[in-house]
């Protein structure tokens, strides 16, 4: 595997080469695919403390997988991570297991790969004592109780990020997401897109809440862990400004990437402890005798981490991790809204009168409020509605049948229910008060 910063050695000698680094994502419509990412918090099912990386822990699970045909990713000697099949296996810093899916035709191609990951799951965790649920924020551990991963990259943002924020270090250890990876065709249908899914963001937030207790009672937020990414570092979080000013595109999107603050240099295998610094100085005059290039770029670019991230792809980053349906439901709202153009124009034209204020304060109230936060005089629910109309038929317009991937979400708004309201109920009912029931009930 290659290194970090040494994949691409090409000096970078102008900001058009950065542009030009995203224009190489375009790609033809019968190109484009489905990239599912989502995350879970391992648990020993004696105690239900969280797995550290050694000791019958988050390694041996790896080495486990390992034997099933996958090739191991080390740093410094330590299995960190996975690849195979088209896809990785890799950990976030405080062990939750994360599957990087490979770039599948469809939703059903998507739904065999997860059925499939968390199987090996379970069949390696179970002899350790081991368990594995998906949930946005640990229901009961504490930021000390959390394990380390030994990975150089969070060595470094375990310093920065403190420095930067009061929950930076809450959302590396204690949360969890799901994401999807969609193509675009040319600028300026990544330009819309990328629009159209920040906009829709906090509503996606709202959906897939599933992170009400923290360190074991109701924190007043559905979503514990959209709440800790307000308070982590408005550096490279949140909702760009210049995504919804006028002629917005590729070059736009590199000024605003050259000015978040970097965190770490590649060379012959080892992490260089940078963070802080400006890769736009970095590109003009070097750094601790470094020259930039192409390599450090695209490391650069996986620092950046709005609500919707921009890589040679788009990354929906906004909603929590959940169930074996949610985590599914995930991709096939976005793929429904983003992958037919009569759907993704009429949820523009949805979307179109909210300004960027209106987006960002939805940001803040939709972690605590979920689907009762309100924008130009609607409710979430109201609005959830009609955009998983749009996104229904967006669905069958492919032809697929893939549109029963959103019977989740429908039964969520059709109720008025988040996974969050229906854990606080169980935590009222049948768990008296007990919030580590959640790790074993939600178990994938």
């Amino acid at each position: 595997m290659s290194n970090p910063g040494e994949a691409d050695p090409t000096p970078i000698e102008n900001a058009r080469q950065l542009a030009e680094w995203f224009a190489a994502g375009e790609k033809p419509r019968d190109a484009w695919r489905i990239g599912t990412e989502h995350e879970k918090f391992g648990f020993r099912r004696e105690g239900l403390a969280p797995p550290n990386y050694a000791e019958r822990g988050i390694q041996a699970v790896l080495e486990g997988i390992q034997a099933k045909g996958w090739e191991p990713i080390l740093d410094a000697g330590n299995v960190i991570g996975l690849k195979g099949f088209g896809a990785s296996v890799s950990l976030e810093p405080g062990g939750q297991l994360e599957l990087s899916g490979g770039m599948m035709p469809d939703l059903h191609a998507a739904d065999l790969e997860l059925r499939a990951h968390l199987r090996d799951v379970h069949e390696v965790a179970g002899p350790l004592g081991l368990g594995f649920s998906p949930i946005g924020f640990h229901p009961v551990a504490r930021r000390e109780d959390m394990p380390w991963m030994p990975k150089s990259r969070y060595a470094i943002m375990r310093r920065y990020m403190p420095t930067r924020g009061g929950r930076g270090l809450d959302m590396m250890l204690r949360t969890c997401t799901v994401q999807v990876n969609l193509d675009f065709g040319s600028e300026a249908d990544m330009a819309e897109k990328l629009r159209l899914s920040l906009a829709l963001q906090p509503l996606a937030t709202a959906l897939f809440a599933n992170s009400p207790f923290i360190e074991g009672k109701p924190s007043g937020y559905l979503s514990g862990r959209a709440w800790a990414w307000t308070d982590t570092d408005p550096d490279r979080t949140g909702i760009p400004a210049c995504v919804f000013e006028p002629g917005f595109g590729f070059e736009q999107f590199v000024q605003f990437v050259l000015d978040v603050p970097m965190y770490f240099l590649a060379r012959d295998g080892v992490l260089i402890d940078v963070a802080g610094a400006s890769f736009r100085d970095f590109m003009r005059g070097g750094l601790q005798g470094h020259q930039a290039t192409m390599g450090d770029w695209a490391d650069h670019v996986t620092t950046v981490f709005t609500e919707v991230r921009l890589k040679r792809f788009l990354e929906m980053r906004g909603a929590d991790a959940g169930s074996p349906a949610m985590l599914q439901a995930k991709p096939a709202l976005w793929v429904g809204l983003l992958y037919d153009d009569a759907a993704q124009k009429a949820a523009t034209a949805l979307t179109r009168e909210w300004s960027l204020e209106q987006v960002r304060q939805l940001r803040l109230e939709a972690p605590r409020l979920g689907l009762r936060a309100e924008i130009a005089g609607r409710d979430l629910r109201a609005v959830a509605g009609d955009v998983l109309a749009i996104a229904r038929d967006g669905l069958r317009a492919r032809g697929l049948g893939e549109e029963v991937y959103l019977a989740p979400l429908e039964e969520i708004v059709a109720s008025g229910l988040t996974q969050a309201d229906r854990a606080l109920h169980l935590y009222d009912t049948l768990w008296a008060g007990d919030a580590s029931r959640m790790l074993q009930a939600g178990e994938a």
